[in-house]
C-alpha cells in the first residue's frame, strides 16, 4: 500500500537517487550559479571590468546558488512544478544556514514530501508549496547546520592531513576525486560541500584531471578527435559504461592520478579552492581556479600545462600501450556510446 502510494507520487526512495541523481543535478545547479559566477567575476577582476566582476558577484550569492540547487535537486528528481518553484526557498534557506549540504538536504527532503502532497487535494495551489517551504524550513533549520558541521569539519581533516604528509594524501585525494569525477556521482558537489582547498584540492584537481585527459588520450584510437574533447574538456564519466565491461581500462589514468598527485602536493604545492577541485579539465574551471588561487603567471602556467595536461596524457598512454600488449585492453574497448 505504502510502496504503492510512493511510486504513484514518484518518490524512490534509493541509494541511487540521492547519492547519483540527486548530487548529479546539485552539481549543475552549482555549475549554473556559483562556478559560472566564480568564472566571471574572476575575468572580470582580472581585466577590470566592473560590470562582470558584479554580475559574478551577484551569481555567487549564498542565496542564488542555494536557489539553484534547490531548483536543481527538485527537477532532477522529476518534481510537479508547484514543487520545483517552491524548492527555490527550500535550497536557497538550507544554504543561508548550512551551505551546500545544509541546501542539499534541505531541497532534497522538500522536494519528496511535496510530491507527497501534489494534487492530493483541491488545495493544492496552497498545500503544494506550503508543505514544500514548510518541510524545507524544518530541515534547513534543524537538520542542515549539522550536516554542514559534520562535511565542513572532515574536510579541514583532509585539509590538514595534505599538509601534515602531503605524499601520501597527494595519491590518496587525487586518486578518490579522480574515481569520483569518473563514477556516476559528483565530484564538484562532494568537493564544495567538504570544502575542500589548498594543496588537497590542487591535488584533487589534479586526479579529476588525470581521469579526463587520461581517458581522452588512450580512447582516441576508439572515439577520434570529437571524443578526445568530449572527455578531456567534457567529463570522463563517458566511459562508465566501458569501465564495467573492463575494469582494466581505468587504470591508466588512475595511476597517473597516483603519480602526480604527490607531484602537486609535495613537490609543487600547487593549490586550488573547492570550486575547482572537482572539475578536472571539465570546461577548464580546474585550471581557471588554480590561476585564480595560485596567481596569473608563466610559472603557474607551465605548471598547470605540465600536471594536467601533457604528464596524465604520457604516463596514460605508456601504460595503456603496455596493457594493449598484455592483451588486457583491446581495439574498442573505449568506444563511448554516444557514438
Amino acid at each position: 500500500m505504502v510502496k504503492d502510494f510512493l511510486r504513484k507520487k514518484g518518490v524512490i526512495i534509493s541509494a541511487h537517487t540521492y547519492l547519483i541523481t540527486a548530487l548529479s543535478y546539485m552539481a549543475l545547479g552549482l555549475f549554473s550559479s556559483l562556478i559560472i559566477g566564480l568564472i566571471i567575476k574572476t575575468i572580470g577582476d582580472q581585466l577590470g571590468i566592473n560590470i562582470l566582476t558584479e554580475m559574478g558577484s551577484f551569481a555567487m550569492d549564498v542565496k542564488i546558488w542555494g536557489g539553484a540547487i534547490g531548483v536543481a535537486i527538485a527537477y532532477g528528481l522529476k518534481a510537479p512544478p508547484l514543487v520545483l518553484f517552491a524548492a527555490l526557498f527550500s535550497g536557497a534557506f538550507g544554504a543561508e544556514l548550512g551551505g551546500p549540504a545544509g541546501s542539499y538536504a534541505s531541497a532534497l527532503i522538500a522536494t519528496e514530501f511535496g510530491k507527497l502532497i501534489s494534487k492530493e487535494t483541491r488545495l493544492d495551489i496552497i498545500l503544494t508549496p506550503l508543505v514544500t517551504i514548510f518541510t524545507g524550513f524544518l530541515v534547513g533549520s534543524f537538520i542542515g547546520p549539522p550536516i554542514n558541521q559534520f562535511m565542513t569539519g572532515f574536510g579541514e581533516v583532509i585539509n590538514w592531513a595534505a599538509y601534515q604528509q602531503p605524499l601520501l594524501m597527494g595519491i590518496i585525494i587525487a586518486v578518490l576525486m579522480g574515481l569520483a569525477l569518473t563514477a556516476p556521482i559528483s565530484s564538484l558537489a562532494i568537493a564544495l560541500m567538504l570544502s575542500i582547498d589548498g594543496i588537497a584540492a590542487g591535488a584533487a584537481t589534479v586526479g579529476c584531471a588525470a581521469q579526463m585527459v587520461g581517458f581522452a588520450t588512450i580512447s582516441y584510437r576508439d572515439n577520434g578527435i570529437g571524443g578526445a574533447i568530449a572527455q578531456g574538456i567534457g567529463t570522463s564519466m563517458l566511459q562508465v559504461a566501458n569501465i564495467i565491461r573492463n575494469p582494466m581500462i581505468l587504470l591508466p589514468p588512475t595511476i597517473a592520478g597516483a603519480i602526480l598527485g604527490p607531484v602537486s602536493t609535495a613537490w609543487l604545492a600547487l593549490e586550488n579552492n573547492a570550486a575547482g577541485a572537482g572539475m578536472g579539465t571539465s570546461g577548464l574551471v580546474g585550471q581557471i581556479m588554480t590561476f585564480e588561487t595560485n596567481g596569473f603567471n608563466w610559472d603557474i602556467a607551465i605548471i598547470i600545462l605540465f600536471l594536467h595536461f601533457i604528464a596524465p596524457a604520457i604516463i596514460s598512454f605508456t601504460i595503456a600501450v603496455w596493457l594493449r600488449k598484455k592483451g588486457w585492453v583491446k581495439p574498442g574497448d573505449m568506444v563511448i556510446e554516444y557514438q
